[in-house]
């Protein structure tokens, strides 16, 4: 019998990381602070959890519309208009099991075994098993390493090849916490339409920026919008990563097929969580405002502590909830030095490598996962480990 699917034995499968080394120490007691994990600390706001409630005592529990609900859509249609900038009809929404459920959808429509797909590096590892699993072929295309992780046209040109299919960009990006702005975003848009290639969008860090930031959604620079399918969650921002509830907006050319691939996998979206979700666009966005601002804080707190470390270095964040220190002034790998804080100072904190060889000399700290007690706590422990004799 021949099991697993090679196809699916050979996808890559990098894990949770540090987070499961850490698993061995917490099973002694220790007490970890934990800075890997990309999830946010605050409870879900309460209005959003009180319309889940309302929904199933309102009897909100059956199958529901393979796409979401209407008047889900309908109010996503309105916040793409308003905050991304993106026209779309209530046809060109689909609601999805979260972010990675609503790429893996996209991958799963758009590619074919043997397409090439483009991953800027240091990438997002969950993006490349998703790209094999549907028989293409993940191609590393490096950032630009000097100028802060920046896109740079010739080092995405020199990828494309007859096969290539799809670029996937995540904006505003993860690890390195870069906005990209319109110039960068211009590059890869002029390679899409030139060599005629789709453009997964990941843009679940939409609303985490900071000191006047901007993000933009590809999608909407000129003839972008018929080749990008992007992809948002409730995850980050709502502070809802256990909820699994995000969406996609695509071209009404490309929505059969990405439906083709939901109905077949979940047929549809657990229906009183999208009330939730549907409560969380619609309501106050006070709670996000002040979720944002309990980050920055985090944020100025870790990067200010950083650079304050022997052997380190840390560019302030444009975004995310995450630092990416470069630390190979220390003289140790990513790993080598991960490990070593993880045992001699009780943090947490990912390998750059994780990311990519071009993660390599970097770790990738997150400030978004602990309270601001403990993130003061951690960076205290950090600060004794880097500058010890």
């Amino acid at each position: 019998m021949k099991w697993p699917s090679k196809r699916f034995a050979t996808a890559s499968q990098k894990g949770f990381g540090m987070y499961e080394q850490a698993l061995k120490l917490e099973e002694q007691n220790i007490d970890l602070i934990h800075l890997e994990f990309g999830r946010p600390f605050s409870d879900t706001p309460l209005h959003i959890k009180e319309a889940a409630k309302k929904a199933l005592d309102d009897g909100i529990v059956h199958y529901g519309d393979f796409r979401g609900s209407l008047h889900f859509r309908e109010a996503l249609v309105d916040k793409l208009k308003n905050f991304n900038n993106i026209t779309a009809g209530v046809d060109e929404v689909l609601v999805t099991n979260g972010l990675t459920h609503a790429s893996f959808s996209a991958i799963f429509a758009a590619i074919d075994p043997g397409d090439e797909v483009i991953l800027l590096e240091p990438y997002y590892p969950q993006h490349s098993g998703k790209i094999e699993m549907a028989g293409g072929c993940v191609v590393m295309a490096p950032l630009d390493v000097e100028n802060n992780f920046s896109i740079r046209r010739d080092l995405i040109e020199e990828k494309i090849t007859p096969k290539t299919r799809m670029i996937v960009l995540i904006n505003p990006a993860n690890p390195t916490g870069r906005i990209y702005s319109k110039a960068e975003l211009q590059i890869i848009a002029d390679l899409a339409i030139e060599y005629d290639l789709l453009v997964l969008s990941d843009e679940v860090y939409e609303y985490i920026t900071y000191d006047d930031g901007r993000h933009i959604s590809i999608a909407t620079l000129p003839g972008m919008r018929e080749r990008t399918i992007t992809c948002f969650a409730f995850t980050k921002a709502y502070s809802m990563d256990g909820w699994r509830i995000g969406y996609l907006t695509a071209d009404r050319s490309l929505i059969p097929a990405i439906m083709a691939v939901i109905m077949n996998d979940v047929t549809h979206v657990n229906v009183f969580v999208q009330e939730g979700a549907h409560a969380a666009v619609t309501g106050s966005q006070e709670c996000l405002r002040e979720m944002l601002a309990v980050d920055k804080r985090k944020r100025d707190t870790v990067v200010e502590a950083l650079n304050g470390m022997k052997g380190v270095t840390c560019h302030m964040p444009e975004s995310t909830i995450y630092a990416f220190p470069n630390i190979t002034a220390t003289g140790k790998q990513s790993t080598d030095l991960a490990l070593e804080i993880l045992h001699k100072a009780h943090v947490v904190v990912e390998s750059g490598n994780f990311y990519g060889d071009l993660g390599e000399g970097y770790l990738r700290v997150c400030f978004g996962s602990e309270s601001e007690e403990r993130i003061r706590e951690a960076m205290m422990r950090l600060t004794k480990f880097f500058n010890s004799p």
